[in-house]
């Protein structure tokens, strides 16, 4: 004979409105979190990458002002479905989401790491990771929960509500970066885009790092390629001269920069005086050594420098020998290293994948 049914437990208080707007808040906060994290590798000027960095953390840390919401919904879904609905998925999004932000946290404060426990991986890694991994999981978990939207979503006390939580999020992230500040906390002295300074002055001291699947080569090349359609020029590296100089900061979105001055020739005075009478619109092309590329406005070309050596001392072979590009206010897979070719052509420069696949 079966007992009396388990009475589902009750909340005072607010927290027992707790539902789907709390999700709704939640599914928010997560698509800006993510959509400004992936917009934070491609911005590396003032003062977009400061919006974007804190609209990043600001939706980051908001979610935790949903934690008690979220609880309440928790147990009230784990006695109305139990047994429709497999918890895995719901469970591994929660893990992934605590190990994104926990890893954010880490890195935000000043300890990025990597630490001798974490096998080399950096704080930066573990939380682009695990970002990657939450998105999937929430494409699925979203799907599975089938809920639709209503037109109840966009009502006055909605936005309202969506305005209140923003400004909550933005509150916590402005209380933290002070609590940094006063604290003297390393996390203070990272730069706008959240990098922290790694061998401003000492090239020797800058980390080695390569884009995915990128290699240092074993051997330097001794030719550049000019091209423009049919016409193709050959300059001998060693021919650069050291001529132009600029002070710019390599900003990797691996999380750090260093700041040097770097020499070399810059671009448009290379094109002018090699591949004279070209026209004033299109891009070029900057191909490495090893396949990979980006394209660039020509009109920029004024403001690009192909670099021979950087404070001071010739380039090594893991920071870009003989010749790297040096792109000043872009983030560091702008900067080709091991140049190999320049061509111009006509297509636009954004017609092109927004971070290298090589």
């Amino acid at each position: 004979m079966a007992g009396p049914p388990t009475p589902v437990p009750t909340t005072p208080g607010p927290l027992r409105r707790a539902g789907r707007r709390t999700n709704l808040g939640l599914l928010g906060l997560l698509l800006v979190a993510g959509g400004t994290g992936v917009l934070s590798f491609g911005v590396g000027t003032l003062p977009a990458a400061s919006l974007v960095v804190a609209a990043h953390g600001a939706a980051g840390l908001g979610l935790l002002l949903l934690v008690p919401w979220k609880s309440v919904v928790v147990r009230r879904s784990r006695h109305r479905t139990a047994g429709r609905r497999d918890p895995v998925v719901a469970l591994a999004l929660a893990v992934l989401v605590t190990v994104t932000v926990g890893s954010g946290v880490l890195h935000a404060v000043g300890l990025p790491g990597p630490w001798p426990a974490s096998g080399g991986i950096a704080a930066l890694q573990v939380h682009v990771g695990a970002a990657v991994g939450t998105g999937a999981l929430l494409v699925v978990h979203v799907w599975g929960s089938r809920q639709r939207p209503r037109r109840t979503d966009l009502s006055r006390r909605s936005l309202l509500r969506a305005a209140a939580l923003g400004l909550g999020a933005a509150a916590v992230w402005a209380g933290t970066e002070a609590a940094l500040g006063l604290g003297g906390a390393p996390g203070a002295r990272r730069r706008s885009t959240g990098s922290f300074e790694r061998g401003t002055g000492d090239p020797a001291a800058m980390p080695v790092t390569q884009w995915i699947g990128d290699g240092v080569p074993a051997t330097e090349h001794r030719v550049l390629d000019l091209v423009a359609g049919d016409r193709r020029v050959s300059v001998p590296v060693a021919d650069l001269g050291d001529e132009d100089a600029v002070r710019a900061a390599l900003d990797c979105t691996g999380g750090w920069f260093a700041v040097q001055e770097w020499r070399g020739t810059r671009l448009d005075r290379l094109l002018a005086e090699h591949l004279p009478d070209l026209p004033p619109e299109g891009s070029v092309d900057v191909v490495s050594v090893t396949g990979y590329r980006r394209r660039l406005p020509l009109r920029d070309a004024g403001h690009l420098v192909l670099a021979t050596s950087a404070g001071g001392r010739r380039l090594s072979a893991g920071h870009g020998a003989p010749v790297r590009l040096v792109a000043p206010g872009r983030r560091g897979f702008w900067w080709v290293k091991w140049v190999r070719r320049v061509e111009v052509v006509d297509a636009p420069w954004w017609v092109q994948p927004p971070f290298p696949l090589q």
